[in-house]
């Protein structure tokens, strides 16, 4: 197999290219922008291979809007399967500037599938039989759900309720429509939220990890009774690679770690956890939480219903939230220097104007609003 990865220097895209590679699983082909969220200190001891044309491994810094890139990458390396992680996530990010997210995620896709479409009719035997493309999403697409409702499954309408999830949404039905109008050999992946080393320091783990190191406040939308279902990213992977070798073209499948929490929940677990491995001379880490305003049109609850993936095809996760947290807090701990590397002047600024803008609703001692 030759695998183009797009997206590969990003969190859960580098999660799986390291694998991929260490694992000797073919020649891969890492397709990334290296904006803010991709960095090349995620591939520390593969990411020096650049020009190496000869090896199993190649990463080339483009973007996928770049056709005349996506093509020749193709066709000069026989493709047989794309792995599709290239995106704009962030929900905040969305709703600050959705156009940058339409560019990426829809018209993105859209200028992926084309390529991937008019090189995989050219393939013939054996290489047009196993071509694959795995498009990567997310389960904010099908909205939000009550505190009672089922869990989402593959039948689920769409309701996406952010620009972001908006934008994934609409690259889903890409996806789908170039499966079944051209039979291009498309599976989708719609995953819950993941946590692991590695993750961009805008999402909340690794926010509330750096933010109560520097005994900064640890800001919580709402009530922090926002429910998520929590994926450790090595579970992800492997789910993915899962998909990729034994999934069946034209499906989707719903990827979960069965573990819901409230967001409030996972900050309590993470002061409780640095308590323990990095303790504070001022006292636990609980004490820096803090309410801020809500995010506009936050989403009260998702949940992954992944019995199909389970049932079909073998897979199940493996990581349980309080395992997966511990290693994750361990990662960051024992990172800084990766930490510093991605911290830089224009995330902060960032941060700032996300987060210090916000009015403060309540502060919160020992736990107790």
């Amino acid at each position: 197999m030759s695998l183009l990865v797009t997206g590969g220097a990003g969190f859960i895209g580098s999660g799986f290219v390291l694998e991929w590679v260490q694992s000797r699983r073919g020649r891969l082909l890492n397709l990334d922008a290296l904006t803010y969220a991709g960095h090349p200190g995620n591939l520390a001891g593969i990411c020096n291979r650049e020009n190496d044309n000869s090896g199993e491994y190649l990463f080339i810094h483009g973007d996928i809007r770049d056709s005349a890139l996506v093509t020749r990458l193709l066709r000069d390396h026989n493709v047989t399967a794309i792995v599709h992680f290239a995106a704009e996530s962030h929900v905040d990010r969305s709703i600050v500037d959705p156009g940058a997210f339409l560019d990426t995620n829809v018209m993105g896709t859209f200028s992926l599938l084309q390529a991937a479409r008019e090189h995989w009719q050219q393939l013939r035997g054996r290489d047009r039989d196993e071509f694959r493309f795995l498009h990567v999403s997310t389960d904010e697409v099908y909205g939000t759900l009550g505190p009672n409702d089922p869990a989402f499954t593959e039948q689920t309408a769409y309701a996406p309720n952010s620009p972001y999830a908006a934008s994934k949404a609409g690259s889903d039905h890409l996806a789908r429509a170039y499966h079944h109008t051209y039979g291009l050999p498309v599976m989708i992946s719609n995953c819950s939220n993941n946590y692991g080393p590695r993750q961009f320091p805008e999402k909340l783990v690794p926010l509330m990890v750096l933010h109560a190191l520097e005994g900064k406040p640890l800001p919580i939308y709402g009530d922090g009774a926002q429910v998520r279902d929590w994926l450790y990213v090595s579970d992800h992977c492997e789910a993915l690679r899962t998909i990729l070798r034994d999934g069946k073209t034209g499906e989707t499948y719903n990827v979960g770690g069965r573990s819901e929490m409230a967001n409030l929940q996972v900050v309590e677990m993470l002061c409780d956890l640095l308590d323990e491995l990095r303790p504070s001379p001022m006292g636990s880490y609980r004490r820096l939480i803090s309410f801020v305003q809500d995010r506009a049109g936050h989403d009260r609850r998702y949940a992954i219903n992944c019995g199909k993936i389970e049932r079909e095809l073998g897979w199940t996760p493996k990581e349980n939230f309080a395992g997966g947290l511990r290693k994750t807090v361990e990662w960051y701990l024992a990172n800084s220097a990766w930490v510093e590397s991605v911290t830089s002047g224009q995330y902060r600024n960032w941060i700032r104007t996300n987060y210090e803008s916000r009015e403060v609703l309540a502060g919160i001692i020992g736990g107790a609003p």
